[in-house]
């Protein structure tokens, strides 16, 4: 620890002011609307929006406009969200807006299982008690003036759409009393809540299950704490230098496996204010700024960190306080704030119920329902989490994108506002930069130790001693490390990511930390990895070894390869287990899969009995022949033991005899069975499960297998982005597999669908030139008079 722990109970009160006021936030803002801003919106080819003007305040007008036309449904129901306002328009026991044939979801279904059933009323009580509008009107204060502009123009701009089409939105939400005007305080709720999706929002059920209802008390329930990760977020990335690519220059391979219909979609931008700032690429719903994209000078893209990005504590309280609002710190009492927070509901005969709770609230965070879990008598436990009200992420995604290189990238990242992503990037110079500069908890290795970590599963430390609280950096916001603190690389060959840890970034240059190493809260070392990630470097080691060195093309054959690894890792010794068997079905399964190719290609056929095979197989226990080397993470473990292949043959004449069931043939064609499903129209989709099966291409389907095949993509490859560089600037080339619109009734609606079926990036155009000469090109401006 570097300095006293007075220093982070100071700051830390600011984030629980909400805790000490009444029964809202206060009176809400007028909505947005400033006189004299003006955009330049302009489309090329799929929709893809480039906005430029004068100033910050101009670009997130003119981006809010875009989106607008494209997703105003889907952006105007999530805001329900943030505001804590689903219960008043659908009624507490309803549940988020999810999907159907195509439509828009406002469901985050890939976090976590257990959250994904919210009710509307947990989901409205959580928001409310969780996120302060005031505190993070205060964070924005001290940032940047451009990130406030940029935050105002958005609210102005979607504001400026809706009076424009007013009685004239698409029919999913057209004369919908929930559409309405936002504020710059809905913008900044809207950003905040991307910032907890791997903290906050894991535990929001805990959370409301742990306030006092008016009437009942606490609502904890008996059912055992479930287990929490972030294991649902993915995404492939590759950064190529200098001494690995065949110009010398940098070139980055971005492939995000991200929601196909929420507010988490990507939307294609481009933004530019002449002189200060040009970037494009993505933005996520909500989000004004880019988020994964390119510049003239540096490419970059996130992955989803393995750090954990929060710590629980357990308080003892009080046990002089009868009324269990105190609790000790090192002996001395303390006490607990308190905050009601009121949601309205919609009854049936359409009048509005008001319910109310109070969250109980601390230092180190606010209270958590504990079921089940070994905290002892009298205590209670919080949740520690510095993404509540983190405000950093516009500013770090402006100051990114204004990057001129690699190093300067890194440097910008110092402010650590990224909340669970790394990041890789690869320069025209010809550096590849690898670094996890996401919100950790300041933990180091000696608290780890059993008198302050009380209960590893949940990272529950004793918070009644000052000792055991979190530490402080130099130069890093309070309770969190350093950028000094936290893994880097950056190399002239190759960086390489796709969802495992720090410590295999290059394989041949495993990434340990110094001395005692990084804090185990930014994940461990020496365990095996993902057979995705095993995958990724497998092929591009092999590329490099084959070819020297490498160009756009060929990480665009590593992103589409679509090998099955697990199939490469048991196929060989499945066969040979089969040869010989009298047992009919076995042997016909045995067949399919000596025919398939071991890839999720279109036309792989076997791709289906081998996943269903898969899904089972993977988990028999002691299954490989030959076991994990640390020193080999790449290759190893691999092969099927022998005790482990009877129990696979028989897996695999189950999954033959249940095939059979549903109709389907042994050697079906994947293309036939797993589709994206819009207005009635069948979209062939290629890609496997990802970490289970060992593709890089990943999708994950809304069903399971049926008659009807896998029927549509919950989440996986989303934006596709490719970037080199030449003497004029950045080369790209890249897809927005789901398309910029959630509307039915736009062009944009589908239209990137089959250019992902069909395995083909479009190029796409950064500057004025190639805008104006792309075939799609139209250009309008849009002002608020």
């Amino acid at each position: 620890m570097r300095i006293s722990m007075i220093a982070i109970l100071c700051f830390l009160p600011c984030w629980l002011l909400a805790a000490c006021d009444g029964n809202s936030h206060g009176a809400p803002p007028a909505p947005a609307g400033r006189a004299g801003l003006t955009a330049e919106v302009t489309r090329t080819s799929h929709g893809i929006v480039h906005i430029r003007a004068s100033d910050f305040a101009g670009l997130g007008f003119g981006l809010a406009y875009a989106y607008a036309q494209d997703n105003v449904c889907m952006l105007a129901d999530s805001i329900l969200t943030v505001r804590g306002e689903r219960s008043r328009y659908f009624g507490g026991e309803a549940k988020p807006t999810a999907g159907v044939d195509g439509e828009y979801s406002v469901v985050i279904d890939y976090l976590n299982l257990h959250n994904f059933d919210l009710r509307n009323e947990e989901s409205d009580f959580f928001f409310k008690a969780y996120l302060d509008p005031e505190r993070l009107r205060g964070g924005y204060q001290e940032g940047s003036a451009e990130a406030t502009a940029l935050l105002s123009g958005y609210a102005a701009g979607y504001n400026r759409y809706l009076r424009e089409k007013a009685g004239d939105l698409p029919a999913a939400c057209r004369g919908a009393a929930w559409v309405k005007p936002i504020t710059v305080d809905d913008v900044r709720l809207m950003i905040a809540e991307k910032a907890l999706h791997a903290s906050g929002q894991l535990f929001a059920r805990e959370i409301v299950a742990a306030a006092r209802d008016e009437q009942q008390g606490p609502a904890s329930g008996d059912a055992p704490f479930p287990a929490r990760n972030n294991e649902g977020l993915g995404s492939n990335a590759i950064a190529l230098g200098g001494d690995a690519s065949i110009d010398g220059r940098g070139i980055l391979l971005a492939n995000p496996h991200y929601p196909w219909f929420n507010t988490d979609r990507f939307y294609q931008v481009h933004l530019t204010v002449p002189g200060v700032y040009d970037a494009m690429g993505v933005s996520l719903g909500g989000i004004p700024i880019v988020v994964i994209g390119f510049n003239k000078d540096v490419a970059w893209t996130h992955t989803v960190t393995k750090a954990a990005h929060f710590t629980t504590f357990r308080l003892q309280l009080d046990n002089s306080d009868p009324s269990g609002s105190t609790y000790l710190l090192d002996g001395v009492p303390t006490k607990i704030s308190t905050r009601v927070v009121t949601v309205q509901s919609l009854q049936a005969d359409g009048t509005l119920r008001t319910k109310r709770k109070t969250f109980r609230d601390t230092a180190l965070g606010i209270e958590m329902a504990a079921a089940g879990l070994p905290l002892g008598e009298n205590a209670m436990l919080v949740l520690g989490d510095p993404n509540r009200h983190n405000t950093r992420l516009i500013e770090q995604w402006i100051a990114m994108g204004k990057a001129d290189g690699a190093p300067a990238l890194q440097t910008a990242m110092g402010r650590m506002g990224l909340p669970w992503v790394n990041t890789i990037a690869a320069d025209r110079h010809g550096n590849a930069l690898f670094v996890d500069y996401s919100v950790v908890p300041h933990v180091v290795p000696e608290k780890f130790a059993p008198d302050c970590l009380l209960f590893a599963p949940l990272l529950v430390f004793d918070g009644s001693r000052k000792t055991c609280h979190w530490g402080q950096d130099t130069n890093a916001p309070p309770g969190i490390f350093a950028g000094s603190s936290a893994p880097a690389l950056i190399r002239r060959d190759y960086v390489a990511n796709s969802n495992d840890g720090y410590w295999l970034t290059n394989s041949r240059q495993l990434l340990t930390g110094p001395g005692s190493g990084f804090s185990p809260l930014y994940g461990p070392v020496g365990v095996p990895q993902h057979l995705r990630t095993r995958l990724g470097f497998l092929q591009l080691d092999e590329r490099l070894a084959e070819r020297g060195r490498l160009g756009i093309d060929d990480l665009e054959a590593l992103l589409f390869s679509n090998r099955v690894h697990a199939a490469e890792l048991v196929v060989p010794d499945l066969l040979a287990g089969c040869r010989g068997t009298m047992d009919q079905h076995l042997a016909a399964a045995c067949a399919a899969i000596a025919g398939w190719d071991r890839r999720v290609n279109l036309d792989s056929k076997g791709a289906v009995l081998f996943r269903e095979f898969w899904l089972e197989a993977a988990d028999i226990p002691d299954k490989w022949a030959v076991p994990f080397d640390a020193a080999d993470p790449v290759h190893t473990p691999r092969g099927v033991a022998p005790a482990a292949l009877a129990p696979m043959l028989a897996a695999l004449r189950e999954t033959a005899l249940r095939l059979s069931a549903l109709g389907m043939p042994l050697d079906a064609a994947l293309g036939e069975h797993q589709v994206e499903v819009r207005q009635n129209v069948r979209y062939p989709v290629h890609g496997g499960i990802g970490d289970i099966d060992a593709v890089y291409n990943a999708l994950h389907m809304k069903s399971p297998l049926t008659e009807q095949g896998y029927r549509d993509v919950a989440w996986g490859t989303s934006y596709l982005q490719l970037v080199g560089f030449d003497n004029n600037g950045p080369v790209a080339r890249g897809l927005l597999a789901y398309g910029q619109s959630t509307d039915p009734a736009s062009p944009y609606y589908a239209d990137q669908l089959p250019l992902y079926a069909e395995k083909r990036l479009v190029p796409l155009p950064f500057t004025r030139e190639q805008i104006e000469e792309d075939g799609g090109y139209q250009r309008a401006t849009v002002s608020e008079k």
